[in-house]
């Protein structure tokens, strides 16, 4: 199936002034004294200059290096084509356009070169001290160890001290409260993974100081 060539109005737009621009560039330079082929060379650099400076500003974003250096090719383009119109007599250059004209190779290579290796500031990675806008990883949270159904009993009373007589002869535990500081121990040990010793048991007991050791000994 043939399609009907249809002319971009914009390229050819493009053409007819990058066409232009070469010209008055070439003009430009040989009326500065720059003949043969290096009045040919002039409008490639100024060209090749603002490519570069555009391509900077499409790829990397815009940036102050970037506008710097395609300003200056522009003024170069756009400064050949007023100059050529008739505002200055070429036959006759003055000095400021043969010094300009002259210095142009160095400066072009002087952009290109800053275009072609300074880095782009937005592909830089972020510093290492540099806190970056994230809200902060909650700290793991915990769930308590549930009691055994025994804490949630009331206490018992605590038994009355021994005299000191009795103090030295065996204490005798109740079953129950074996039972009980069994649950205590085996919750103690999952909470903490030591075993429990006999002044714990005798806080959460409330039972004396012989009875949380005899327990203890009992439990080991």
């Amino acid at each position: 199936m043939n399609r009907s060539i249809r002319p971009d109005a914009v390229l050819v737009q493009a053409v007819i002034a990058g066409a232009l621009s070469f010209a008055h560039l070439h003009d430009l330079a040989a009326a500065a004294g720059q003949d043969g082929w290096k009045a040919w060379a002039y409008p490639i650099s100024v060209d090749l200059l603002l490519v570069a400076a555009w391509r900077r500003l499409r790829d990397g974003g815009p940036s102050r290096l970037a506008w710097c250096w395609f300003l200056i090719a522009l003024v170069a383009s756009l400064g050949a084509n007023v100059a050529t119109a008739g505002f200055l007599d070429l036959a006759h250059a003055p000095a400021w356009l043969r010094f300009l004209v002259a210095g142009w190779p160095a400066l072009a290579f002087l952009g290109g070169t800053l275009l072609a290796h300074t880095p782009d500031p937005a592909a830089r990675p972020a510093p290492a001290n540099e806190v970056d806008d994230v809200a902060p990883t909650p700290d793991p949270v915990i769930p308590p160890v549930p009691e055994p159904a025994a804490e949630a009993l009331d206490a018992p009373e605590p038994t009355p001290a021994l005299p000191p007589a009795a103090a030295a002869l065996p204490v005798s535990v109740p079953p129950a409260l074996v039972d009980r500081a069994q649950k205590i121990a085996d919750a103690h040990r999952t909470a903490t993974g030591d075993r429990i010793d006999a002044a714990t048991l005798r806080a959460r007991l409330g039972v004396p100081g012989p009875m949380a050791d005899a327990l203890a000994a009992h439990l080991a």
